[in-house]
């Protein structure tokens, strides 16, 4: 039997997500800070680091993802 979640849209799943962000009133820059972080980490475990392949998977700039990585303090 499959799992209710599995059958959820990325949408709805995100709406969920959002729910719970708005009920507990986080602010939107801290929650896109935090989603961008999760999001570029996740790429970077499934490209092994490759800024190159993650860039482009992500559909920016190579130098972009560096500075954005920079700036999140994903990477020194």
């Amino acid at each position: 039997m499959q799992k209710k979640s599995d059958k959820l849209t990325i949408h709805r799943k995100l709406e969920i997500v959002i729910e719970e962000m708005v009920e507990k009133e986080l602010s939107l820059k801290d929650v896109l800070k935090e989603f961008e972080k999760i999001y570029i980490e996740i790429a970077s475990k499934k490209y092994n680091g490759n800024m190159t392949k993650m860039a482009k998977a992500l559909g920016i700039h190579r130098n972009t993802l560096h500075n954005r990585a920079k700036c999140l303090k994903i990477i020194k």
